[in-house]
């Protein structure tokens, strides 16, 4: 039975996020002729992971799932497990950047804060997620990231070591990655003008000169890249957050 007082409490929150979720890559690199991000992991298909996370927030007002265009007229059936009336499909374009902007287009206009994230990520957590959002909503981009612990190797062309990276200051990124909305809508729209694609979102901020602060991320922020990382990620959904 839904507890009245907590559904008073969820309808006063101002639902002013949106989330844009790229799942729109062919994820050769596993080897696999099922797309990645559709393959199931720990229980559930990879992108529903991270479309329910989002959506369990009841300040999200829209999740768009970018999907390539083959998809994205006949979505997978199990995506529709999801809250329908918060859920939109965007095609996805050449390059991830051409993806995230055909999200953006898509989120209404009362959206405030913008969250991108990753469904190559899907065991993202409620915490990662919360503290990129309140970063944002203080005015300042913000990513999930996590310190590089491992000896660093600058290599040539042949393997051999040129040199050692001080890792001090270096952070591995994740996702998700959230902005005030002005602010990602006018890198993007710049970046167009430009020509200029990045990895991530954060590097485009960067290109333009916007700062952008890391948050605490965690090992479950992990990108599924290869068939091994399918291994990795269901044993890390067995661990308590």
């Amino acid at each position: 039975m839904t507890d009245p007082e907590s559904t008073t409490v969820s309808s006063s929150v101002r639902r002013d996020v949106g989330v844009v979720i790229v799942a729109a890559g062919s994820g050769s690199r596993t080897g696999s002729s099922e797309l990645k991000q559709f393959r199931w992991v720990a229980g559930k298909p990879m992108l529903l992971h991270s479309v329910q996370t989002f959506q369990d927030r009841p300040d999200v007002g829209t999740v768009v799932a970018v999907l390539p265009k083959q998809y994205a007229g006949d979505p997978p059936p199990w995506l529709f497990q999801c809250d329908l009336e918060r859920l939109l499909i965007s095609a996805g374009g050449r390059e991830r950047g051409d993806s995230v902007r055909n999200g953006l287009e898509d989120l209404a206009p009362d959206v405030e804060i913008v969250v991108i994230h990753d469904a190559a990520r899907p065991l993202v957590t409620a915490a990662t997620i919360d503290a990129v959002i309140t970063a944002a909503r203080g005015g300042t981009p913000a990513i999930a990231a996590v310190p590089v612990v491992d000896t660093l190797k600058r290599v040539d062309a042949d393997g051999r070591i040129v040199a050692t990276v001080d890792r001090e200051q270096m952070w591995r990124a994740q996702t998700p990655q959230a902005f005030p909305r002005a602010i990602i809508d006018d890198v993007y729209r710049r970046a167009r003008e430009r020509n200029i694609h990045a990895t991530d979102d954060a590097a485009l901020c960067e290109q333009f000169g916007i700062s952008v602060v890391v948050v605490p991320g965690s090992e479950r922020g992990m990108k599924i890249t290869t068939e091994a990382d399918f291994v990795r990620a269901e044993a890390l959904s067995m661990l308590r957050e």
